[in-house]
């Protein structure tokens, strides 16, 4: 059903479901489920996706509860790609496994949180969270008698570690697939940083017309609509830039595909280069409209100080739980054997949600598994 599906949908240079690698623990077929499919469903399943509802993507919850928490971040990365992915005939149940595994290896406090845990884990090979999703879906989800984690597709494992530098597979070109999750990803958080921030007052409308991308989109909402309110016009903002960003991706996209004439995912990863990227007009753009929300959103003394109240409690917890390990869940205990105490800590610290941590931290939690 899906292979015959697929052969009729999917370009030359999709990942076809019945072309894929299997799993490391071989399983039988499912009558109506393809591979990736399952996937997605495994990943919707587990704790580590639920946490993403109460884990930070940028902004904290004392900020307020407007802004976008890594769950609803994730949902809105899922939609623009397989938006894209349908349009090019790429396999979109790969790319929705991949856009919702993508940031389920993120700490509680965002980047601020993985920057504490990579420092307090520079002895035993630090913390990324990319490579961190491959260690949840690999082995500390535990859902299934048969295997340990979530017995992921290879490619799904692959795409999330593709996404880690220093791995001898990023070397290479991912998939499409993989490639279209990551620009939709950009999209997502160009986007809707800027309107989380002007939600919470750390930026002014005016302010963003000073970035080209932004004000071109302004532009186009005033000539289509006469007179917005600034909450209507805002949100008309946001909606034209996606549109602006997704069509541009789409259709550069599209005339390197015709120009290289790649017609197979091997080819794609032979080509070397990534070939789902915006532009080169738009790629300037974009990196104008990331160094301004870099400037006056990320560095904002407002997040910052945040960012430093949240990665002084998570230092401290650290500090005290890989001093004295006995103070763990059993079952991050348990891998103090094989892991050593400092990883085991690391394993306990990322998987809590925001308010679990800060909870723990005061001593309002108790520390179950």
């Amino acid at each position: 059903m899906t292979r015959d599906r697929e052969s009729l949908l999917l370009a030359p240079y999709a990942m076809h479901s019945a072309d894929t690698a299997g799993r490391v623990h071989a399983e039988r077929t499912h009558p109506y489920r393809g591979p990736y499919q399952r996937d997605r469903d495994r990943i919707v399943h587990s704790s580590a996706y639920r946490r993403l509802a109460h884990k930070t993507q940028v902004f904290t919850g004392h900020l307020g509860d407007y802004h976008r928490s890594r769950l609803t971040h994730t949902l809105e990365v899922a939609s623009i790609a397989r938006t894209i992915g349908r349009v090019l005939g790429l396999n979109e149940d790969l790319i929705e496994a991949l856009a919702l595994m993508h940031d389920i290896g993120h700490p509680p406090f965002g980047h601020a949180g993985e920057d504490v845990l990579n420092q307090c884990t520079g002895d035993c090979g630090g913390f990324n969270h990319n490579r961190h999703a491959v260690r949840i879906v690999t082995l500390l989800e535990n859902r299934y008698p048969e295997f340990p984690g979530l017995n992921l597709s290879q490619e799904v494992l692959s795409g999330q570690l593709s996404r880690v530098k220093d791995e001898p597979t990023a070397a290479r070109a991912p998939l499409l697939e993989v490639q279209i999750v990551d620009a939709a990803d950009s999209i997502a958080y160009d986007s809707h940083d800027a309107d989380d921030a002007l939600e919470l007052g750390l930026l002014k409308l005016d302010e963003l017309l000073a970035v080209p991308l932004w004000r071109e989109a302004a532009q186009r909402v005033q000539k289509r609509y006469a007179a917005l309110g600034p909450e209507q016009l805002r949100r008309a903002v946001i909606h034209q830039l996606i549109e602006t960003l997704v069509s541009d991706l789409v259709e550069a996209t599209r005339v390197r595909l015709q120009r290289v004439g790649v017609d197979s995912p091997a080819a794609v990863a032979d080509w070397g280069e990534r070939l789902a990227a915006p532009s080169a007009e738009f790629a300037q753009q974009k990196g104008e409209l990331e160094a301004f929300l870099f400037d006056h959103v990320y560095r904002h003394a407002t997040v910052l100080a945040e960012r430093q109240v949240a990665g002084e409690a998570l230092r401290e917890m650290f500090d005290r739980y890989s001093r004295d390990p006995a103070e763990l869940p059993e079952k991050f205990r348990q891998r103090v054997q094989t892991d050593g105490p400092d990883r085991a800590t690391c394993d306990f610290l990322a998987g809590m949600t925001d308010r679990f941590a800060l909870e723990t931290y005061r001593g309002q939690r108790p520390h179950v598994s």
